[in-house]
C-alpha cells in the first residue's frame, strides 16, 4: 500500500469533483478516508515572522530533485518560520490558494530523524496551500517562492503540528521540523493543459476547444445519435507520465449533457480545481474513471461516458441530468499522485 504525505491536514480529496453531478447538488461531494493532522490549534493560530534562517547544511544530493541529506540543526531554531532559498527558480511564484507539486525531506531539527520523504516514493506530492489542507509552515513558507526553486524550511510547533505533535510520525509537540522542498509546478484556476493539438475528424464526436488560456473550452455536441461505447481521445495530447488507476488527479473539466448541450458541471464557472482519486470515480462515474486512464499528464481529453458508465437510471435529482444520460467531458489533466 503506498504510504500517504504525513502532511496532509484534511482528506486527500482536497478540492474534489461534486460527485460529477449537477453544480448545485450538495448532496454529491465527494468524500476521501482521513489523514493525520495537525492539533486544532496549528490552525488557528496568528500568520508567523519570516526570517531566512537558520536552517541545517544540506550535505549531499544538493540539486533541484535530488534526495538531499540534511544535517542536524545546531544550536536552538528560531522561534519565527525560517525560510530560505537553496535554489532559486525561474518559473511563475506560488501564490496561498494554488496547488503545488513538489518532491520534499521532512525531518527533526534536533535529532535529523527523517520523518517523510517523497523522493523514495517515487512520487511528488500535489497539495493545496490553503488552511485546513497542510500544514500552516508550508501554507506562508511556499507562498511567494518560485517554480523550480528548492526551498528550505525550519518549522517551530506552532506552525506544524501543534503542542500535540504527531505520533504517527514520531514527533513531540515540542520539536523544530526542517523541510527540503522541491518546487516541480504549481496550479490554480488559469491552469490548462499545453499539449499539442490532434484532429478531431470524427463528425459524429463532439468538437472541444483547444484554447490553452484557463478559460473553458467550447464542447459543440453534434446533433446524432451518441456512441454506445466509451470514448476518450486526446484533444491536447500531453508529453507527462501515463495516469494510473491508482492515481489521484489533478484537472479541470467541462461536463455537458449530449441530448441538450447544457453544462452539468465545471470547474471553470466554480472557480476552483478538482481533484480525485481514479478508484472513487469509478462508483460515481465509471466512464470519467476509465477515460482518464492511461492518458498522459498535461492533456485536454475528450471523454464520451454512455448510461452505463455515467449514471444510467439513477442521476443526481433534481438537476439536468435525466435517465439514461449520455455525458460529455473535457478533462484537462494537470498533475496525478
Amino acid at each position: 500500500m503506498r504510504r500517504r504525505s504525513l502532511l496532509i491536514a484534511v482528506p486527500a480529496g482536497l478540492v474534489t469533483i461534486a460527485g460529477c453531478g449537477d453544480s448545485d447538488s450538495s448532496s454529491s461531494k465527494a468524500s476521501a478516508s482521513p489523514s493525520p493532522s495537525p492539533s486544532a490549534s496549528a490552525s488557528t493560530v496568528p500568520p508567523p515572522k519570516v526570517v531566512d534562517g537558520p536552517v541545517p547544511a544540506i550535505t549531499a544530493g544538493t540539486k533541484f530533485d535530488e534526495k538531499p541529506t540534511v544535517a542536524k540543526g545546531t544550536g536552538d531554531p528560531s522561534k519565527n518560520l525560517a525560510v530560505k532559498t537553496v535554489i532559486a527558480g525561474s518559473g511563475k511564484a506560488v501564490a496561498e490558494g494554488d496547488f503545488v507539486q513538489v518532491n520534499y525531506l521532512g525531518q527533526i531539527w534536533s535529532t535529523a530523524k527523517v520523518f517523510d520523504n517523497s523522493y523514495d516514493r517515487k512520487t511528488p506530492l500535489v497539495i493545496q496551500l490553503a488552511q485546513g489542507s497542510i500544514i500552516d509552515g508550508w501554507r506562508y513558507g511556499l507562498a511567494g517562492r518560485k517554480v523550480g526553486s528548492r526551498v528550505e524550511m525550519a518549522i517551530p510547533p506552532t506552525w506544524g503540528y501543534g503542542t500535540t505533535g504527531n505520533s504517527q510520525a514520531g514527533i513531540k509537540g515540542t520539536d523544530t521540523l526542517v523541510f527540503v522542498i522541491d518546487v516541480q509546478d504549481a496550479f490554480n484556476i488559469k491552469s490548462s493543459a499545453k499539449g499539442k493539438a490532434v484532429a478531431q475528424s470524427d463528425s459524429a464526436l463532439p468538437k472541444v476547444g483547444t484554447n490553452t488560456d484557463g478559460k473553458a473550452p467550447s464542447v459543440t455536441v453534434p446533433k446524432v445519435d451518441p456512441p454506445k461505447k466509451l470514448v476518450s481521445n486526446y484533444v491536447l495530447e500531453g508529453d507527462g507520465a501515463v495516469v494510473k488507476a491508482s492515481q489521484t488527479i489533478l484537472c479541470q473539466f467541462e461536463g455537458v449533457v449530449w441530448s441538450t448541450g447544457k453544462q452539468f458541471e465545471s470547474t471553470y464557472s466554480q472557480g476552483r480545481l478538482s481533484q480525485f482519486a481514479i478508484s472513487q470515480m469509478e462508483s460515481v462515474v465509471k466512464g470519467l474513471a476509465q477515460g482518464v486512464t492511461g492518458k498522459k499528464v498535461g492533456s485536454r481529453v475528450l471523454i464520451v461516458a454512455p448510461p452505463d458508465l455515467a449514471y444510467g437510471d439513477t442521476p443526481p435529482t433534481g438537476g439536468t441530468i435525466k435517465k439514461g444520460e449520455t455525458l460529455v467531458f473535457s478533462v484537462d489533466i494537470l498533475a496525478a499522485m
